[in-house]
């Protein structure tokens, strides 16, 4: 029996991974009763997968672990979304949702969690939508049923009846306004540390320069250093030849050779 090697396992590994999230992603896409189980099993399934691909020798690449992570924390949440009671909720939190940037297959034109995201945007205003006109409904059947003959308790209901249009509105509005204060705070905290990391790698770059220049100062000094002792040596050399080349015509001269 052939061994199977560790780069093959973790290729296989991603292949699987990536044929069940594309799977994920098109349970999710579709519309799903109470009792559909398969999407939160699966995705239990996509987190071990995706444990075991960041401990694999041979694992992918970080931008592509990260994106693999974004998508299964977007369907994680979604689950997590739609479990929520009111309509409202489930739209405040579909809006903190993350879905991925690039597609899963090499046949989708866009990612699909972008489509899954805009799709469940829709369905959340339908229901919300649904839910006022069937709260407005109510109030009006039972106004109906209620109504007395005497004009001002008429008033009095139609007063209550838009009181409550009204404070609906003024809590889809709130909710909207919580959110984007949420969006504004993690604006302004990316920005800053956007422009923290700007200053470290600007302070990173002049001391780099500074060390640049006092590398290039101490090798021009080195080299004026060795030239300036390879000039006394040729000079020693120099004088050192000279003198034995005198010291041999005066021995020459002073004893002549011996006959």
């Amino acid at each position: 029996m052939r061994r199977v090697s560790a780069s093959n396992m973790a290729s296989r590994l991603e292949i699987n991974f990536t044929r069940l999230l594309s799977r994920c992603e098109s349970i999710a896409s579709e519309k799903r009763g109470e009792t559909e189980w398969r999407l939160e099993k699966y995705v239990g399934s996509l987190e071990e997968m995706l444990a075991a691909l960041r401990k694999s020798h041979s694992k992918p690449t970080a931008e592509v672990l990260t994106e693999y992570t974004r998508k299964v924390d977007f369907l994680k949440g979604l689950l997590e979304a739609e479990k929520l009671p009111s309509p409202t909720d489930k739209a405040l939190a579909n809006q903190f949702l993350a879905p991925g940037r690039t597609p899963t297959i090499a046949n989708e034109r866009m990612s699909a969690t972008k489509t899954v995201h805009m799709q469940t945007k829709g369905r959340c205003t339908a229901e919300m939508r649904d839910e006022l006109l069937s709260t407005v409904r109510a109030t009006d059947l039972r106004n109906r049923r209620g109504l007395p003959l005497d004009e001002r308790q008429s008033a009095a209901e139609l007063e209550a009846v838009l009181q409550h249009h009204h404070n609906l509105q003024e809590k889809l509005a709130e909710d909207m306004l919580n959110l984007a204060r949420n969006l504004k705070n993690n604006t302004l905290a990316a920005q800053n540390i956007i422009k923290q990391d700007n200053q470290t790698l600007g302070q990173s770059m002049r001391q780099a320069d500074v060390n640049l220049e006092k590398l290039k100062t101490e090798s021009e000094r080195l080299e004026q250093h060795t030239k300036k002792s390879i000039n006394w040596l040729l000079w020693l050399m120099l004088i050192l030849v000279s003198f034995i080349f005198i010291s041999m015509i005066l021995f020459i001269r002073i004893f002549p050779r011996l006959r």
